[in-house]
């Protein structure tokens, strides 16, 4: 996404939004099992921003499950809808993971690397060549 626009995102009915001035901090596809299950898909798009510029407004409720961290894997979801639109993972607690598919702005987001392909169904694979990730990758690796 880069540059200084303002990142914004909606749910399915639009009854909740969400914005951060940025910086994108990564853009990666999650292919953990948890991300699975979450999203019913293969995988999630997510990018990364700062939580102390970040905003939610509307029917906004979290649901805790726990992450490979051992730490609270908490998804922010529209009551109204159902939507999944970020994470506030208990394990990055500076940090906020929106769900690419729900920005205003969807053709902006371009992931760099994929976690997790270790978990990645065989119908899941990308058709854009990334960096790839058995899980997690080193923290000097993180981009």
């Amino acid at each position: 996404m880069g540059g200084s626009k303002v990142i914004t995102g909606r749910c399915l009915c639009g009854a909740a939004r969400y914005e951060s001035p940025g910086p994108e901090l990564f853009s990666i596809v999650c292919h953990c099992r948890d991300c699975q299950r979450a999203s019913g898909g293969g995988g999630v798009p997510v990018l990364g921003v700062p939580r102390a510029s970040f905003s939610g407004i509307g029917p906004i409720k979290q649901v805790y499950t726990k992450g490979g961290s051992g730490h609270s894997a908490v998804r922010n979801i529209c009551i109204e809808c159902g939507s999944l639109l970020f994470g506030t993972p208990e394990s990055a607690p500076d940090l906020v993971t929106i769900y690419a598919g729900t920005l205003d702005d969807c053709a902006a987001f371009v992931p760099n690397a994929a976690l997790f392909v270790s978990q990645r169904p065989p119908w899941a694979a990308l058709a854009i060549p990334l960096v790839e990730y058995e899980r997690m990758p080193p923290p000097d690796d993180a981009s």
